[in-house]
């Protein structure tokens, strides 16, 4: 395999249709891509595509997208900072119908969860860069780091509990990256 290439390990079609009466999960994928941004498209393309495949979300494509793309790209560039001799690891889960969560982890040093500037502060409205983590934000609906920030945890969908929304980490309306508490990088 091309080192641009990436491995996708997706259920079989007939895991995923019996999913239900085994109480398996709608689609469990793991990948792995190297830190090139030009690996970004084909893997975002074809896991987009076994989302599609899956039915487990129905009209959050885009942001779904959108919020992956920029994770993966934070993870290229600011984690791994583009180091040919590391791999970016990518899973999808999706236990439910209108659900998928995704977890990015990047071979990097990671970074101060409260070190990263505001991009909406006027300072920092011009700059090149520093608002991946407020558009994963704005497109998916939880996002919170682990591992000092080498791991992205995100998840499109709403859980539900006898009616009621469970609480939320890390959705639209949490803090902007560089303001107390906030965890987040790019």
């Amino acid at each position: 395999m091309d080192r641009t290439e990436s491995a996708i390990e997706p259920l079989d079609t007939a895991e995923q249709r019996d999913w239900e009466a085994a109480q398996e999960p709608w689609l469990d994928i793991s990948a792995w891509m190297p830190s090139e941004p030009k690996a970004i498209t084909p893997l975002v393309d074809r896991l987009m595509q076994l989302v599609q495949e899956a039915h487990c979300l129905s009209g959050e494509s885009l942001p779904l997208e959108l919020g992956l793309r920029e994770a993966l790209y934070n993870a290229v560039v600011h984690g791994n900072r583009l180091d040919p001799a590391k791999l970016v690891e990518i899973h999808c889960r999706s236990e439910r119908k209108n659900e998928l969560d995704i977890v990015v982890k990047d071979q990097g040093q990671g970074f101060d969860l409260n070190a990263v500037p505001n991009p909406l502060a006027a300072e920092n409205l011009l700059t090149e860069h520093g608002r991946g983590i407020l558009f994963m934000r704005h497109w998916m609906d939880e996002v919170w780091f682990e591992q000092g920030g080498t791991v992205v945890h995100m998840r499109k969908g709403f859980h539900t509990q006898e009616g009621n929304e469970i609480p939320r980490r890390g959705g639209i309306n949490s803090q902007l990256p560089g303001e107390p508490g906030c965890a987040s990088r790019s």
